[in-house]
């Protein structure tokens, strides 16, 4: 898994969610061609992309590097933080993110119109169902965001939400999980970051 490069509204210091004004910076077009030289020796079968510009404009770069479409799934989109997007990052409270320091306190909590982590969690564990029936048999890339990377990790090391660490997944940063197969016995893998 990827975390999409830094964009524009990252470094302004706003808050992003589905919100989709943002554009890679030369930092994130930068961090995108770092990743594509890590991964240039490595074979996919597949790049799936959350549908937001700041992951397209990620995956699309890999995707021309690694000689692969990039195929875009909503389930990989960032948590929805309705009204609070495009305000600052400094708005954020715990109370509306379910989120204190570096741990998860609330998992029903969310912004008008906005999104539970509960819920992202959820739509999270839909796409790893999903992915489970795709005739793949290597590696597969997904670019998407920090906060879907950390469910996608908790799902698949099979962790609940409640109290989960909420670490730091630094843009253009690469996460290795390994999805369990539907007949697996010994379960997932603990994700790690490479």
């Amino acid at each position: 898994m990827v975390r999409h490069g830094e964009s524009t509204w990252n470094v302004l210091g706003l808050v992003q969610g589905h919100a989709d004004g943002a554009a890679l910076t030369r930092q994130g077009r930068r961090q995108a061609l770092l990743l594509a030289h890590q991964l240039g020796g490595r074979r996919f079968e597949a790049i799936y992309t959350s549908d937001l510009g700041r992951a397209r404009e990620t995956a699309d770069f890999l995707a021309k590097f690694l000689r692969l479409p990039a195929q875009t799934h909503t389930a990989l989109r960032e948590r929805c933080l309705g009204e609070l997007e495009g305000s600052p990052v400094g708005r954020l409270r715990p109370e509306d993110t379910g989120i204190s320091g570096d741990q998860v306190v609330d998992i029903h909590a969310r912004p008008a119109g906005g999104e539970s982590l509960e819920k992202l969690y959820r739509r999270a564990g839909g796409f790893v169902d999903w992915f489970r029936h795709q005739p793949i048999g290597a590696d597969a890339l997904v670019v998407t965001h920090g906060g879907t990377i950390r469910m996608l990790r908790a799902y698949c090391a099979e962790r609940p939400v409640d109290g989960l660490a909420w670490d730091t997944v630094p843009n253009g940063s690469l996460w290795r999980v390994r999805v369990p197969s539907r007949n697996a016995v010994d379960g997932p893998l603990p994700a790690r970051a490479i």
